[in-house]
């Protein structure tokens, strides 16, 4: 999923109403297992009743502003969006083992297949992120990439270090030194609650987000970043609030695209098609 462009990369202070708005009025309808939909009176409230001022999303004659129109056509189009389109995407621990053996059988895949962290009948493969590594392979069809970065990811100037990133990334093209695209893969496969981990990878991508901006706004260098989450249980069950919180991320420029379950098998390898040959 790309961000829509009417609400791309809008300036932070809009952003700062999102989520505080988000956050006060609630992501979710506790009445039905959707997303709450938002009104300029719910905005006002929100703001009001925590004793700041409107202003910015009615004028003083009560009127709605521009940027009051524009928020509650983002907050809305953000619940339908992950309604209509998001949660049908999302896969099982299930579905995604089935999309990912059929892979595997008809790619006959060399490139590394990662394995969760668990031990016993617990232990699996970490389906989408392989299924990603998959992909990624067939359609570069022999041309290098980082499949198992061992490292920070490392941008250079003259032959030093220009920045060197926070975290280690699930995948990075040609590779985690002055990569042209990186990508991290958030599936959560099997959980029965929603864990602090979870919450924490929102954050990651945060961190991570802010500084790939960092460095394109200070040396004019882009890297392409990419997000994947899955596990319907998970994000939509247990965190629908925290997908609210990537879709801002996503029109924040923060990630340039986020991949969501099943849309991996469709939409990932037209991407990578698109690298170029020598980035």
């Amino acid at each position: 999923m790309k961000p829509k462009p009417e609400f791309a990369r809008l300036p932070r202070d809009f952003w700062a109403h999102v989520r505080f708005i988000s956050e006060t009025t609630g992501y979710s309808d506790r009445t039905t297992p959707g997303l709450r939909r938002y009104t300029l009176d719910d905005m006002s409230q929100a703001l009001w009743g925590s004793g700041l001022s409107v202003g910015y999303v009615r004028d003083r004659n009560g009127r709605p502003t521009s940027e009051g129109r524009l928020l509650v056509r983002y907050l809305n189009f953000r619940a339908d969006t992950l309604e209509k389109v998001v949660e049908p995407n999302l896969m099982n621990k299930s579905c995604a083992k089935t999309e990912f053996q059929s892979l595997r059988r008809c790619l006959r895949p060399t490139c590394y297949l990662p394995m969760n962290k668990q031990k016993g009948s617990k232990r699996h493969h970490n389906y989408l992120a392989c299924i990603v590594n998959m992909l990624t392979a067939h359609t570069l069809a022999g041309r290098a990439f980082d499949d198992r970065p061992s490292g920070l990811t490392l941008t250079t100037k003259d032959g030093q270090p220009l920045r060197t990133f926070a975290r280690w990334m699930d995948g990075a093209y040609p590779s985690r030194v002055d990569p042209y695209a990186v990508w991290e893969v958030k599936e959560y496969y099997g959980t029965k609650t929603f864990g602090s981990r979870v919450a924490d990878g929102v954050y990651e991508t945060l961190l991570d987000g802010e500084e790939l901006a960092e460095l394109q706004a200070t040396e004019r260098v882009k890297v392409h970043h990419y997000l994947f989450v899955d596990d319907h249980f998970t994000w939509w069950d247990c965190g629908r609030s925290y997908l609210c919180r990537i879709m801002d991320l996503l029109h924040m420029g923060l990630v340039d695209e986020v991949i969501f379950g099943r849309e991996v098998l469709t939409r990932w390898p037209k991407i990578v098609a698109n690298w170029p040959a020598n980035p």
